[in-house]
């Protein structure tokens, strides 16, 4: 295998999988630019006078996608002009199998990559661990209740630090160019099931509640959420139900040569959150 030392840009670089990468990189000595809207280097999708600063001098990029799909396209060709020689996109697991305006800048963001010329893999993760303790669904959990439009289908939820490992092959060993790994946790859980796992570690009652798609929409609109976000989210979980996402993946074995992080282990790690 044959690694790479040149800079390593990435994007989303305070994220949850952008931070975590770049810990990772930088742990093995690799020159890191990490770059988000408030990072060490400001990049903001919607200000492209920023985006030259970032890519000076890079070799390789970490892509998560913008939610404006006209723009992938316009920063992978910049990139390749400015020297990037490798991509490896962030995207979402079964994003071929869920309406086409789902999740536009994801399907931009790969077609971009494949059309770039340069050498591009791509990582489509399920339902991220830290969804639970980090963002979406932290405050819910923290009141004591998680009321979702789901159903019995199960979820192998992934971890982010699986993920973030995976990157960072992708991004600086040979073998990888042209392939595209779906990356799950080891097992389906239903979200009834997780809930109860994050409970126990918790050490509190937590309540997971069975909502309709429409009673789901309500509650977002009520608590505030723009109507672009409750369509998106309307549509993943539509996805979801679809069971489209509920196999497990080995996407993480096939990169790490071992098995994903598991999501008791996450949980207990986690626990503090939901206290």
């Amino acid at each position: 295998m044959t690694t790479h030392a040149e800079l390593i840009l990435v994007l989303g670089g305070t994220g949850k999988t952008g931070r975590r990468l770049v810990r990772a990189l930088r742990g093995s000595g690799r020159p890191v630019r990490a770059a988000s809207r408030s990072g060490e280097v400001r990049f903001d999708w919607s200000d492209q006078s920023t985006w030259p600063a970032a890519l000076a001098g890079a070799s390789a990029v970490y892509l998560v996608a913008p939610e404006d799909p006209a723009l992938a396209e316009l920063f992978v060709k910049q990139a390749t002009g400015a020297g990037v020689g490798r991509f490896v996109a962030l995207s979402g697991r079964g994003i071929g199998q869920v309406p086409a305006d789902a999740f536009p800048g994801m399907v931009a963001a790969e077609r971009a990559v494949r059309d770039s010329g340069a050498q591009w893999s791509i990582i489509r993760a399920n339902n991220f661990n830290q969804n639970f303790d980090e963002d979406l669904w932290r405050d819910p959990l923290r009141a004591g209740r998680l009321a979702l439009p789901m159903g019995p289908v199960p979820e192998p939820f992934v971890d982010v630090q699986d993920v973030a490992d995976v990157a960072a092959v992708l991004l600086t060993s040979d073998g990888h160019h042209g392939r595209v790994y779906d990356l799950s946790g080891p097992r389906s859980l239903t979200f009834a099931e997780a809930v109860a796992t994050i409970a126990r570690a918790a050490g509190r009652p937590i309540e997971y509640v069975e909502l309709t798609p429409e009673e789901y929409r309500v509650e977002l609109r009520s608590a505030g959420w723009p109507a672009e976000a409750v369509a998106g989210l309307d549509l993943m979980f539509a996805g979801m139900r679809a069971g489209h996402l509920a196999e497990p993946a080995d996407g993480v074995r096939r990169v790490l040569g071992r098995e994903p992080i598991d999501f008791e282990t996450y949980a207990d790690r986690a626990a503090a959150a939901w206290r």
